[in-house]
C-alpha cells in the first residue's frame, strides 16, 4: 500500500495511531525529532516494509525520509517519548524513559497486526539524563544487521526498517556521523515500564495506572490472559513462558545480549536493544562482550538466571493486582516464577536435541549425556561454537575428516553419537551456518562509516538466510582470522 503525502505528512492511511499516549497518557511526553541536515538513507527493510503497507518508493521520498526521522508526522500520530524505569546492572533508577527515541505510533498493517514505528537517535527527551538523544550510524547499523539475523532464524525480535544518515556529526571519543533508527516491534512495553507504575502507584497511593498498563499488555500481547480467572496472574504467567523460550533460543545460537536490564526485557517477548551484543565464538559460558560489564553479570552462561530475576523484579509490579493479600499475591508470583527453570529448560534441551539431530525418541538420558559431553568437549578445545554443529551434521553424513577430528575425546563421543543415528538434513536445518560474525560486523560498520555500504549489503544477504549455505559466502561461515584478537562492544550511546 502506498501512502499518500500533503503537506502535513502521510495521511492516517498509513495505519499509523496513537494508542499509547492515549491510553497512559501519564507514561507518554508528546515529543518532537530534532530536524537533520542533510539526510541519506543508508539502508531500508522492504520486505518489512512491505509487511507494513508502506511502499518502499515512497519511503525514499522527502516524506518518507521524513517519516523515518520523525520530522514529517501522520495524521493520527502523536510522537512521544515513553517513560520507564529499570534495574541496570542490578541497581534501581525509578527514571529512566526514551532519552533518545520517540514512539511515532503503531501500525495495523494489511495482517492486522499491530506494531510500533519507533525512532532512535533522534534526539534530547526529558528523559535524557544530560545526553545529546543522538546515536551514530555504526550502533545503529549494528543492531540493523543483529536484528534481521535474529528474525532470519526464527528468534522473536524487535526489526529494523531502516537507518538514516542525518548529516549531523556526533561527539563520542571522536566525531562520529550520526543516524536514526527506525524500529519495528510488537509495542515497546518493558519490565521497565510495570516499574515505572508501580513507583507512581507507591507515591499516590493510587494501582489505576499498573492495572491499566497491565490491561494495555493484555490487549496487545497475550490476549487470551482476558478470560482467565486471574487475568493478571494469567499475564504474568504468558510473559515468563515467552522469556523462558527466548533465552532457550538465544542460548542455542550463542547469542550474547550484553545489557539485561529490567528496561530491555518486553513483555512481548521480542528481543530489545542491540548495544552490546554479540554471537559467541570460541564456546565458553563466562563469555562476555560489553565493555562495561566488569564483572560478568551479563555473560552468555548467566543469562537463563538474570532473565529469572528480572521477572521476579516484574511480579513485584504486579502484587497488587494478583490477590487483594499480599502474602496471597507472593505465593501465587513465586509459584508461576517457578515454572521458568523447567520451561527454559524443556526449551533449550529439545533445541539441542535438534542441535545434534537426534529422533525424538531418543532416549532423554541418552540425549543429555550426549549434549553434555559435546559441550565440554567444545569448551576445553576452544572451538568454534557456530561452525561446530555444521561440522558435526558432516560427521552424521560419513565424513572422517572435519573441524572437529583429532579433539581429544571427540572420537570416542562421536561413536557414541553415531550409534544413535542422528538426522544430518535436520541438523542443517536449525544450525546456522551464517551469522553476524564480530570480526565482519566491525568491518561492514567501518566501511559504511567511510560511505562504502557494500560490505555492510553482503553480510545482510548472508545473514537473511543463515541456514542455506550458498557458493561464494565462504568467508562468512568462517571464523575470525587468529589476529582479530579480543572483542568489546559498547553500547552506542
Amino acid at each position: 500500500m502506498s501512502v499518500a503525502s500533503d503537506q502535513t505528512g502521510p495521511s492516517n492511511s498509513s495505519g499509523l495511531d496513537n494508542r499509547f499516549a492515549r491510553a497512559l497518557p501519564e507514561m507518554a511526553v508528546a515529543w518532537q525529532a530534532e530536524a537533520a541536515p542533510n539526510p541519506r538513507l543508508l539502508v531500508l527493510n522492504e520486505p518489512l516494509a512491505a509487511e507494513l503497507g508502506l511502499d518502499p518508493a515512497w519511503l525514499r521520498s522527502p516524506d518518507g525520509l521524513g517519516l523515518l526521522l520523525g520530522t514529517v508526522v501522520p495524521d493520527g500520530a502523536t510522537p512521544a517519548a515513553q517513560a520507564y524505569s529499570g534495574h541496570q546492572f542490578g541497581g534501581y533508577v525509578p527514571r529512566l524513559g526514551d532519552g533518545r527515541a520517540l514512539l511515532i505510533g503503531e501500525f495495523a498493517g494489511p495482517d492486522g497486526r499491530a506494531r510500533d514505528l519507533h525512532l532512535k537517535g533522534s534526539g534530547r527527551t526529558p528523559f535524557a539524563r544530560g545526553g545529546d538523544g543522538l546515536a551514530a550510524v555504526g550502533p545503529m547499523l549494528r543492531e540493523y544487521i543483529v536484528s534481521e539475523a535474529m528474525h532470519a532464524m526464527g528468534i522473536p525480535t524487535t526489526r529494523s526498517l531502516a537507518v538514516v544518515a542525518t548529516g549531523r556529526d556526533v561527539r563520542r571519543e571522536t566525531l562520529l556521523p550520526g543516524a536514526v533508527l527506525a524500529r519495528v516491534a510488537s509495542s515497546h512495553l518493558r519490565v521497565g515500564s510495570f516499574q515505572y507504575a508501580i513507583g507512581q502507584a507507591e507515591a499516590t497511593g493510587d494501582i489505576g495506572l499498573v492495572r491499566r498498563l497491565a490491561d494495555h499488555a493484555i490487549a496487545r500481547h497475550h490476549p487470551a490472559a482476558a478470560d482467565a480467572q486471574n487475568p493478571y496472574l494469567a499475564l504474568y504467567e504468558a510473559v515468563v513462558s515467552a522469556q523462558a523460550t527466548l533465552l532457550a533460543q538465544w542460548m542455542l545460537v550463542g547469542f550474547v545480549h550484553g545489557v539485561m536490564n529490567t528496561d530491555n526485557m518486553t513483555i512481548s517477548g521480542e528481543t530489545i536493544d542491540y548495544g552490546p551484543c554479540a554471537f559467541m565464538e570460541i564456546y565458553d559460558p563466562a563469555t562476555v562482550f560489553s565493555s562495561i560489564d566488569h564483572g560478568g553479570r551479563y555473560a552468555y552462561g548467566n543469562q537463563p538466571t538474570v532473565a529469572a530475576w528480572n521477572l521476579a523484579r516484574f511480579a513485584e509490579t504486579l502484587l497488587p493486582l494478583l490477590a487483594d493479600d499480599g502474602n496471597d499475591a507472593v505465593g501465587l508470583a513465586t509459584e508461576a516464577l517457578h515454572d521458568f527453570g523447567p520451561q527454559f529448560e524443556a526449551a533449550w534441551s529439545a533445541g539441542m536435541r535438534a542441535k545434534l539431530g537426534l529422533r525424538a525418541d531418543i532416549d532423554e538420558a541418552a540425549a543429555r549425556t550426549a549434549v553434555d559431553e559435546i559441550l565440554a568437549l567444545l569448551q576445553q578445545g576452544r572451538l568454534d561454537y557456530t561452525s561446530s554443529w555444521r561440522e558435526l551434521a558432516r560427521a552424521a553424513r560419513g565424513h572422517r575428516e572435519h573441524a572437529l577430528t583429532g579433539q581429544p575425546g571427540f572420537d570416542e563421543w562421536s561413536d557414541r553419537w553415531l550409534a544413535l543415528q542422528p538426522d544430518a538434513d535436520a541438523m542443517d536445518r536449525v544450525n546456522p551456518i551464517y551469522i553476524p560474525r564480530n570480526h565482519l560486523v566491525e568491518e561492514a560498520l567501518t566501511a559504511a562509516v567511510e560511505e562504502d555500504l557494500t560490505p555492510l549489503q553482503r553480510l545482510i544477504q548472508a545473514v537473511s538466510a543463515p541456514y542455506d549455505e550458498r557458493p561464494g559466502f565462504e568467508r562468512y561461515a568462517a571464523p575470525a582470522p587468529a589476529n582479530f584478537g579480543a572483542y568489546r562492544t559498547f553500547c552506542g550511546t
